[in-house]
């Protein structure tokens, strides 16, 4: 049975905006935003009564029972989010950080106070990743959960490699469309990916994974010398996040740049899109596409979940309840190509076997298999190192 939401909105940007708008034509249940709270004052669309700058006079109200979070500011979302879980109101929220760093107790505040957190907009951006994670593979046969889970890095290396731009130059446009921010880094050196990839792999192995403890290593290093490789031998390179399954109920998650070639459903992946494919036992491969980023991509995702609490919707959380328990395994190795110009860069790395290696005027490269344990304990040391590092995609474990 539906009931009737009396919204509390955090945050009134585009995708704030946009949802406002959306509500006031949608006849497909009955919910109206009563009251908004924002950072400062300044000439908006909407009467000024209708705005207010402390939480607590929406978390307070005991006629708004749900809360739509969608500020930037991680450490204010998870306050607001907490305490309105604590106030017994439903709540979708868009933070993917926040999130990703509170899992844990964000499911034992539902959990305690009986109420639903959705989230649908934090990872994926329209793409219904999440709620299909959640009930449509909610089977035991989920092999690996493998995309493109950025927009802001896909559409650099887009412009990289459909347009032959340089990397400076495909970032300075991606800033000027607003699909990067003015600093960048969050996108470009796979923060963003991370912290989704941790959100997914919650629904789909019932896994809560501390985003410090997962190797995560962006595109800010590329070079042309790297773009000339994946050329000469067929592929793009795409930021990618994994989560796969392996032997005795142990799963790997990474996100690194990837070498992909024409086979894989990501290689036409491009602009600001994401794609997500889940492989499984019985159904091999399954492909979902669609904009991962902007304000009615996300606003969509946030009205989903709006509707899904007028139905009283709620995640389970299946693989966590009501399936053994995976555990996070760090010592799974990898096959990586691994740029550099400084020998004295390798005494950093310590490679399981070589398969190749080359040594020129300017610029090296060794490519072989490295534990994951190893690249994590230096993981804040590689950004510091000139060097590239991505993914072969050679599956070691299949």
């Amino acid at each position: 049975m539906k009931q009737k939401l009396t919204i509390g909105l955090f945050g009134f940007g585009v995708v704030g905006q946009g949802l406002h708008d959306v509500l006031k034509t949608s006849p497909a249940f009955d919910a109206e935003i009563a009251r908004i709270c924002v950072k400062s004052k300044k000439k908006r669309t909407l009467p000024e009564e209708m705005f207010c700058y402390n939480p607590d006079e929406i978390i307070n109200d005991p006629q708004i029972n749900t809360i739509v979070e969608l500020i930037d500011n991680a450490n204010d979302a998870y306050h607001i989010v907490k305490k309105a879980l604590q106030k017994g109101k439903n709540v979708v929220s868009a933070n993917k950080k926040m999130l990703a760093e509170n899992m844990a107790e964000m499911i034992q505040l539902q959990k305690e106070n009986n109420v639903s957190l959705l989230y649908e907009a934090s990872a994926c951006g329209s793409i219904p990743v999440i709620r299909n994670l959640e009930e449509y593979y909610d089977n035991d046969l989920l092999l690996s959960v493998t995309g493109i889970l950025n927009g802001s890095s896909n559409y650099i290396l887009s412009k990289i490699f459909d347009q032959n731009q340089s990397y400076t130059d495909a970032l300075k446009k991606a800033q000027e469309l607003g699909f990067a921010e003015s600093d960048p880094s969050f996108d470009v050196e796979g923060f963003d990916s991370l912290f989704k990839l941790i959100i997914l792999t919650t629904h789909s192995f019932g896994t809560i994974v501390n985003p410090n403890n997962v190797l995560t290593y962006g595109i800010s290093n590329i070079s042309d010398f790297d773009i000339q490789y994946a050329r000469e031998k067929g592929f793009k390179i795409k930021l990618v996040g994994q989560v796969e399954r392996l032997k005795d109920n142990k799963i790997t998650l990474f996100v690194l740049p990837r070498f992909v070639g024409k086979d894989k459903y990501i290689y036409s992946v491009e602009d600001e899109f994401n794609g997500v494919v889940v492989k499984g036992r019985a159904y091999d491969k399954q492909f979902m596409f669609g904009k991962g980023a902007g304000g009615h991509p996300t606003g969509s995702a946030v009205l989903s979940d709006i509707t899904a609490l007028a139905h009283n919707y709620k995640y389970e959380y299946k693989k966590m309840n009501f399936f053994d328990e995976f555990k996070y395994y760090k010592d799974d190795a990898i096959e990586i190509y691994l740029r550099y110009s400084d020998e004295a860069v390798l005494d950093h790395f310590n490679f399981n076997s070589v398969s190749e290696e080359y040594k020129g005027p300017k610029y090296n490269y060794k490519i072989g298999c490295i534990k994951l344990s190893h690249l994590i304990e230096i993981k804040e040391k590689l950004r510091q190192l000139d060097i590239f590092i991505a993914a072969t995609g050679r599956s070691l474990n299949y």
